[in-house]
């Protein structure tokens, strides 16, 4: 059981970088789904970018979809506004969707806290794992792996060991 009172995956039909929407039926056919809350300022995401992005890399072929959802306030943080996500996109060549969530609706159904939060839901949509990419922001001292390890458990329709850690990042900057 997690911290939050989110338990199964919200409906959300959003903008992504690639010109298309992107909804939660969109990805009916993925074994595993994840939503990490994203921005592209937050120093936070910044370190974890590049593992977060080769996990979507390594698990693409495994049945997960990640998809990064980017609700700041872009008036507040210009540089988290949807001209600046799809530069982006292009310049780190993301290997997971990337989604606009202007009105924020998206955030507040996840019970968003931190940039970056992440939040794993299994096949029937039931969320599995809430919190951190893994317990090392550096990335040079890992000792737990909980995305990934969620993923593993996931995809073998396993609950993780771990179901709920503090998500460690930027808050998600709310409009006024």
């Amino acid at each position: 059981m997690t911290s939050i009172s989110l338990q199964t995956a919200p409906q959300f039909d959003l903008p992504g970088v690639d010109d298309r929407r992107h909804a939660l039926a969109d990805y009916a056919s993925a074994d595993v789904l994840v939503l990490i809350q994203y921005c592209n300022h937050c120093p936070y995401v910044l370190a974890w970018q590049d593992r977060i992005n080769a996990l979507a890399r390594e698990y693409a072929d495994r049945g997960v979809a990640m998809v990064a959802v980017a609700s700041n306030d872009a008036r507040a943080y210009p540089e988290d506004g949807f001209e600046a996500m799809v530069a982006r996109a292009r310049e780190e060549d993301f290997a997971f969707d990337y989604v606009y969530d202007e009105d924020q609706s998206l955030a507040r159904a996840l019970g968003s806290q931190r940039t970056p939060e992440a939040f794993v839901f299994d096949r029937d949509r039931r969320l599995v794992y809430h919190g951190a990419v893994d317990d090392d922001r550096s990335g040079d001292a890992i000792t737990r792996h909980y995305l990934r390890d969620a993923l593993e458990a996931a995809l073998a329709g396993r609950s993780p060991e771990i179901a709920d850690t503090p998500p460690v990042g930027c808050t998600v900057k709310w409009r006024n």
